[in-house]
């Protein structure tokens, strides 16, 4: 984290900032409250303060903030997918769920992703760079400032791999949940990784009460190496073992995400396979529609395939769902809606 990147800063770290300026400790209060309960977007918004102070904060620790580029409404469901503009002029999205508890958030940790699965729109262009915590809260703050709203529950599902920008990814969730920023309760975070072994147990160390998902997508190596290259490196014995010593560790549930492809690990062998490989863990399986997407030539699984696979994991003692779709009429598969914009942009760009 640069160590300008004041939104990035805890309470007592903005206090050093405040201190080196020779400024009354209160005001580190004030704007803490300004970057991490109202989510001001420049020095402009803190009228509390002193230009001159204002002025000096701008230059030497400039507000990283998330600008809407472009915001797009379901008419099915009122999902709401934006496209964020960071201050380098790159792109991140985050997608905004309403269901009967609340409002959740996906949020985007990397512009891009350099993990390769076939699958996924995010990965196509590879990996740009890694969010700063600011980044990640900003999109939660510009969400709730244009929405009137408040986000209750948060999944780090979108663009990125979270434990592959693990110092950050750790900074956010603290902010997040810091009693005097956001609050937000770390049972209501979700943080999903493809299955990097050892930063698993990394977060194992960090004993956080947030809920760990696993994008598994296949029940046996060589299928899973196929459209997950992270599993030549960490392969599903690996993988299963850290889960379940994640478990015993913490006493938390893992969700497994596992994304439905058609002929590719939709079969009642399949099922049978994964329920054997989970049998006694505490956790549960989100069957996922999986999302078509122009890179690849995946498709979704058929309806009764879903949930013929979801009926033979229940009946081995495997508690498992069928996640429901939303903003089916809208680019809502993360990286989506990045690639079409960036293509768009280099294409105008081109005929000027």
């Amino acid at each position: 984290m640069p160590d300008f990147d004041i939104k990035s800063m805890n309470l007592s770290e903005i206090e050093n900032v405040i201190a080196s300026l020779n400024e009354p400790k209160f005001r580190a209060k004030q704007i803490f409250d300004w970057l991490q309960v109202y989510g001001a977007m420049s020095y402009d918004e803190m009228t509390n303060l002193p230009k001159a102070l204002r002025n000096i904060l701008n230059e030497k620790y400039p507000v990283r903030s998330c600008e809407i580029e472009l915001k797009q409404v379901s008419k099915i469901d009122s999902t709401v997918k934006y496209l964020f503009k960071l201050f380098d002029g790159n792109f991140v999205e985050s997608v905004l769920m309403k269901y009967k508890y609340g409002y959740t958030l996906c949020v985007s940790s990397q512009v891009g992703c350099k993990m390769g699965c076939t699958f996924c729109a995010s990965t196509k262009s590879g990996c740009v760079r890694s969010l700063m915590p600011s980044e990640i809260l900003g999109q939660i703050h510009a969400t709730q400032r244009d929405m009137d709203i408040r986000v209750s529950h948060v999944v780090m599902m979108g663009m990125g791999e979270p434990l592959d920008n693990y110092d950050n990814t750790i900074r956010f969730l603290k902010l997040a949940s810091d009693e005097k920023g956001l609050n937000l309760s770390m049972r209501n975070i979700s943080l999903s990784t493809c299955g990097i072994v050892p930063k698993i147990y990394d977060l194992l160390e960090e004993k956080l009460q947030l809920t760990l998902s696993i994008s598994l997508h296949a029940p046996n190596d060589t299928m899973r190496s196929a459209v997950m290259p992270v599993n030549k490196k960490y392969p599903v014995k690996e993988l299963i073992k850290a889960c379940k010593d994640y478990t015993n560790s913490t006493s938390r549930r893992i969700s497994f995400e596992y994304a439905m492809i058609r002929d590719v690990n939709d079969s009642d062998e399949c099922a049978y396979e994964l329920a054997s490989l989970l049998k006694g863990m505490l956790c549960h399986v989100n069957l996922i529609p999986a999302n078509e997407i122009n890179e690849s030539e995946h498709k979704r699984s058929t309806n009764d395939r879903l949930q013929r696979f979801m009926n033979i994991l229940n009946s081995k003692g495997v508690n498992t769902t069928i996640r429901r779709s939303l903003g089916s009429d809208i680019d809502a598969s993360c990286g989506q809606l990045r690639s079409k914009h960036v293509r768009e942009k280099k294409e105008k760009e081109g005929e000027q």
